[in-house]
């Protein structure tokens, strides 16, 4: 038995998520890098401190929640633990809504655009 399902390119998948990994990985050792010479190793919220063992629970918030906002003083970002970082982005959403209370799409089609003529039509 045969399946005519179209095949994924894996090599191609593999490439675009290696990339994606590798942008991602850069983004944050710039700023990340930066803020954690910049500040001290302690979250912001819980005050819970930080050693090289569990640093890798210390996260870089965006106060403005914009990624591309690193300016050089660091007045962006401030160190959150995961937790407390999950929980200040959960309060963001809350407030400010996810976006998918707008409604949905408008349609771009009519299915029943010529109903009135196939229904005048007679057999």
């Amino acid at each position: 038995m045969s399946t005519n399902k179209p095949r994924m390119d894996s090599q191609r998948l593999d490439r675009v998520v290696a990339q994606a990994r590798a942008d991602a990985a850069e983004r944050e050792r710039g700023y990340r890098e930066r803020a954690l010479k910049m500040y001290p190793w302690v979250c912001g919220r819980c005050a819970r401190e930080f050693t090289r063992a569990n640093l890798q629970e210390l996260t870089v918030h965006h106060r403005n929640h914009n990624h591309d906002d690193n300016p050089p003083d660091g007045s962006n970002w401030e160190l959150l633990c995961v937790y407390c970082h999950d929980n200040e982005h959960s309060r963001y959403i809350d407030n400010t809504g996810s976006g998918e209370e707008a409604g949905p799409a408008p349609a771009t089609s009519n299915p029943f655009a010529n109903l009135r003529d196939l229904m005048k039509r007679k057999p």
